[in-house]
């Protein structure tokens, strides 16, 4: 697939996350997260508001759905996201229904491998399950025990077991997440890095730094796919 480029809002209120929203969306942004932190602040009211304000971009609802999969999957739905998450460590039953959800209401399931023993191994069990992407995910409790983890961890070998689109997320750096697509994870998603700072979850203070950052990020991704990078 062509290289996607997803904004996380990972902050805490709609306000703060339509602001960040709408300077991704001039960047050239293509897909729009509604961070977990977000989702706790906020609930289906953060996927509703921005799917008024953004009308033809697709929403991320980041549930990390452990369980109810398909009510969870259905309520995001109905409020406009059209890819929702669900863990690889959660109950093979639920990853199912959320997939059935999903099915139902014409959205996507992202399947985050956080937390599996065997990531390769987790991933083709998503798949095999009906999952349409994998995201291999390095989390933030995690880099904080251990900063040396990063995605690249697990990323070749999840790469190698399935043949549906990757994402990699928790701890890359801007440059490195511009070049995921070339270590074939061609969903590109930026966020904490740029709104967390000294634990809090905020917006970035400076829009004019953000766009240009973002800017940049979307080029170098478009860039590399245009020459066959």
């Amino acid at each position: 697939m062509e290289p996607i480029v997803q904004i996380s809002l990972d902050v805490t209120n709609i306000e703060d996350a339509l602001a960040m929203a709408e300077v991704a969306v001039a960047a050239g942004i293509d897909w729009i997260e509604a961070g977990t932190p977000l989702l706790l602040g906020e609930g289906l009211h953060a996927v509703a508001a921005l799917r008024k304000a953004f009308p033809h971009h697709p929403i991320v609802a980041d549930l990390k759905t452990m369980d109810g999969g398909y009510l969870e999957a259905e309520m995001m739905a109905k409020a406009g996201a059209t890819h929702v998450v669900v863990m690889g460590v959660a109950h093979p039953a639920t990853i199912r229904a959320v997939v059935r959800a999903a099915r139902d209401y014409n959205i996507k399931v992202m399947g985050d491998i956080l937390g599996a023993a065997d990531a390769a191994a987790c991933a083709k069990m998503m798949e095999q399950n009906g999952v349409d992407y994998i995201i291999v995910h390095t989390g933030f409790d995690e880099r904080g025990e251990d900063p040396e983890r990063t995605p690249f961890d697990h990323l070749e070998k999840v790469v190698n077991a399935v043949s549906i689109p990757v994402q990699a997320v928790g701890g890359l750096s801007i440059q490195q997440a511009a070049e995921m697509p070339k270590h074939g994870a061609p969903l590109v998603v930026v966020g904490a890095p740029l709104v967390i700072d000294k634990q809090e979850f905020k917006p970035s203070a400076d829009n004019t730094e953000l766009t240009r950052i973002l800017q940049e990020l979307v080029a170098k991704v478009k860039g590399s796919a245009s020459k066959g990078e």
